[in-house]
């Protein structure tokens, strides 16, 4: 009796080495899907150069194979994270994957969106092959247009051809997992299978934790860390000038890169704020040791409807160290690091003299997070995830 291997088709934007969380929750979970299906399934995952950040050069192989694993890394042109910038980028991945999946027939088709047009492609693929679409939906892009589309025009052009989009496309998926429970009202219009699982813990930053004690700080200056995107949906140019000025005894340390940098430097020069740094990415292993060379951790969101939907990824990151962490959330990752995170300094989004007046009143101290930790580990959600798709093969 022979046994037909199956073919799930793997499609997601960012992917290792690259920096940004779609890299590393699509990087991790392929593996862990790999190894699972070593003798079911051969893997096509189809990704990019890494393009996050304009800052963040790096070059990896164009294709490499790693047992029943098989990844194409496409060429893009490079952008600013301008948004004709990443159309144009967008349009170049799209067309080389039609191009490159031709020929090929798959089982199943996974796309992991956060922009919508990932899942696009994933419906295109699995719609002219007649098979299962799975969709991993890490952010509700419409909702987000509303909010970042400042131009009335732009958006009575733009808004119902996103919608257009998405109705197609979801409607035809098999299988939707949300990221965020909050996204739940948005979908409930789709009468389809649903799972939930959120992004994770990383297994490089659940290494052995030091014995917890006092920061030692000889000029008595502590120290705020924000590491990731830089963009209109972190809105650090709406919190970061205006709270270092009312915290000028702490310092400030912001790395990343992206489409709002611009206005977070040109706030910090016009205010002629000081205790702000500004650096360049990092690669994962020398983010840990700034985090715990940290006093705090930052977390913002700029405040937009759309984000009282999302969790935000870097919840996770922050949270399994021991540092306090200072977010400016609502919605519903200010209800989930309420019920699972200890230790957390809340504030309303862009509100600078709520988080100033906080912080200052705040009793400094360390908890390790073991709980979070052992429910959010990344490793078993991915088992969890990669167990849900392959019960479609």
């Amino acid at each position: 009796m022979s046994f037909k291997v199956k073919k799930i088709l793997y499609l997601t934007f960012y992917f290792e080495p690259d920096l940004c969380a779609g890299s590393f929750r699509n990087t991790s979970l392929a593996k862990e899907l790999a190894k699972i299906s070593e003798d079911i399934a051969e893997i096509h995952l189809f990704t990019t150069q890494p393009n996050r950040y304009n800052s963040f050069q790096l070059r990896a192989s164009e294709n490499e194979v790693f047992g029943n694993l098989r990844i194409c890394r496409i060429d893009i042109p490079k952008h600013q994270n301008g948004m004709k910038d990443q159309i144009i980028s967008f349009r170049t991945y799209y067309k080389e994957v039609i191009k490159k999946t031709k020929a090929e027939k798959y089982d199943i088709v996974f796309a992991s969106s956060s922009r919508l047009f990932t899942a696009y492609l994933g419906y295109k693929v699995a719609k002219k092959k007649s098979t299962l679409l799975y969709i991993d939906v890490r952010d509700i892009f419409y909702d987000t247009m509303k909010d970042v589309l400042k131009n009335d025009f732009v958006k009575s052009l733009t808004l119902p051809f996103f919608k257009l989009i998405e109705k197609i496309t979801f409607n035809y998926s098999t299988h939707i997992n949300l990221i965020s429970e909050g996204f739940i009202p948005y979908f409930n219009s789709y009468k389809k299978n649903y799972s939930y699982y959120t992004n994770g813990i990383d297994s490089i930053f659940l290494q052995p934790k030091e014995n917890i004690q006092a920061q030692n700080h000889p000029d008595g200056v502590k120290t705020i860390v924000y590491a990731g995107n830089i963009g209109e949906g972190q809105g650090l140019h709406a919190i970061i000038p205006d709270v270092a000025a009312e915290l000028q005894d702490y310092r400030f340390i912001i790395i990343g890169d992206g489409g709002a940098k611009y206005k977070l430097e040109k706030e910090l020069i016009n205010n002629n704020i000081k205790n702000v740094e500004l650096r360049k990415p990092v690669k994962q292993d020398e983010l840990i040791n700034i985090y715990k060379k940290a006093d705090f951790l930052f977390l913002h969101l700029n405040n937009y409807k759309a984000f009282e939907k999302v969790l935000p990824s870097k919840i996770f990151e922050l949270a399994a160290f021991d540092k306090p962490i200072i977010a400016g959330v609502g919605g519903y990752a200010r209800d989930f690091l309420i019920k699972n995170v200890p230790n957390v300094i809340l504030f309303s989004p862009s509100n600078s003299s709520e988080m100033a007046n906080k912080v200052r009143n705040y009793k400094y101290e360390r908890i390790i997070r073991d709980e979070f930790i052992n429910t959010f580990k990344r490793e078993n959600i991915n088992k969890e995830i990669t167990k849900s798709i392959l019960g479609y093969l």
